[in-house]
């Protein structure tokens, strides 16, 4: 019975994450807002990483919370859908921070773009960043649900974008051994995820788990934005002055 409760909560989770990914992208594609509103700030600027398939928009109450506080968010049109190799979209991440000119920018991702993320801070883009300096164009990642081991119903897709996040897909498998950018990274990852069934967890990352359900809705969550901020602020620090001790 237990079991049979179990199965039952975590379909109904499961439909109502496709339920509003379905809404988000609906909405990012009638009514895209304009992502120059949200460009001012004079804390560490934050750079969008959306998922596989997705437009930054699907960010967008995230983006508006971390605007609020203060921080200058950037998108990074090039990615369009997300839909090419990790290593491909790195480069295009890497080439809107050059062309921004941006420096101790907070890579703030979700799902695929956390993989993106990781790769671009272990690029060689000048002078290590180390945690808390505002050295370096990318000084840290804070990713959302991203499957940092890959995804076991990747394998099982019929579209090759998607297999690309299997664990047994050649980039992932070397992405993972990269771990020398675990110590500049926030995992925030929901208890249940429908899409990364193994977890989000990353050795030497600061992991934190919330008593969340789903893959997508949790970016509309208030928890999951109060996190973000924390792990922003810790990472980047507000313009001018020194981040937080961890």
């Amino acid at each position: 019975m237990a079991r049979a409760r179990e199965v039952a909560v975590r379909g109904a989770a499961w439909g109502r994450d496709y339920a509003w990914i379905a809404g988000a992208q609906a909405r990012a594609l009638l009514h895209p807002p304009d992502p120059r509103t949200l460009v001012t700030g004079h804390r560490a600027p934050v750079v969008l990483l959306p998922g596989i398939y997705e437009t930054w928009p699907v960010m967008a109450t995230l983006a508006r919370s971390l605007h609020d506080a203060g921080h200058p968010v950037h998108v990074v049109p090039a990615l369009g859908r997300n839909h090419r190799p990790l290593d491909a979209s790195a480069r295009l991440v890497a080439r809107r921070l050059a062309s921004l000119d941006l420096t101790g920018a907070v890579l703030v991702a979700h799902s695929k773009g956390g993989l993106i993320g990781k790769l671009v801070l272990g690029a060689p883009d000048g002078p290590p960043a180390a945690v808390g300096t505002r050295t370096g164009r990318a000084v840290g990642l804070v990713a959302v649900n991203t499957p940092f081991a890959g995804s076991a119903y990747a394998r099982w897709f019929p579209v090759r974008a998607v297999r690309a996040l299997s664990p047994r897909d050649r980039q992932v498998l070397a992405l993972a051994r990269e771990v020398a950018v675990h110590a500049r990274v926030w995992s925030v990852h929901a208890r249940f995820d429908p899409h990364v069934p193994d977890g989000s967890w990353l050795a030497g990352a600061v992991n934190v788990r919330l008593p969340l359900d789903g893959h997508f809705r949790v970016l509309d969550d208030p928890r999951v934005h109060a996190v973000v901020l924390d792990a922003v602020e810790q990472l980047g620090g507000p313009a001018g002055d020194p981040a937080p001790d961890r």
